[in-house]
C-alpha cells in the first residue's frame, strides 16, 4: 500500500528502510523522502514507523508455549 503518494513510498519501503536502522520520522524523511511535500503522509507513516519499530524489538525465534493445564480424568 503507498503510504506517501508524493514521493511513491509504500509501506514495505518503510518497513525495509527501518530494519535497516530508520528510527525516527527524520530518518525516513532523509532515507526516502516521506512527509517533504504536501505532509499528509506523516500520520500513517509515523504509525508503520511505531509498529515496525515494536516488531523488530521483539524476538525473532518466540514460539508461545502452552499454557493449557487441562488434566484427563479416566
Amino acid at each position: 500500500m503507498y503510504v506517501c503518494i508524493c514521493k511513491g513510498v509504500t509501506e514495505s519501503a518503510l518497513r525495509e528502510a527501518i530494519y535497516q536502522g530508520a528510527g525516527r520520522m527524520r530518518d525516513l524523511k532523509a532515507s526516502l523522502g516521506v512527509t517533504e511535500q504536501c505532509g499528509l503522509c506523516a500520520c500513517h507513516a509515523k504509525e508503520v514507523l511505531d509498529q515496525t519499530l515494536v516488531q523488530k524489538s521483539q524476538p525473532q525465534n518466540f514460539t508461545p508455549q502452552s499454557t493449557c493445564v487441562c488434566e484427563t480424568t479416566v
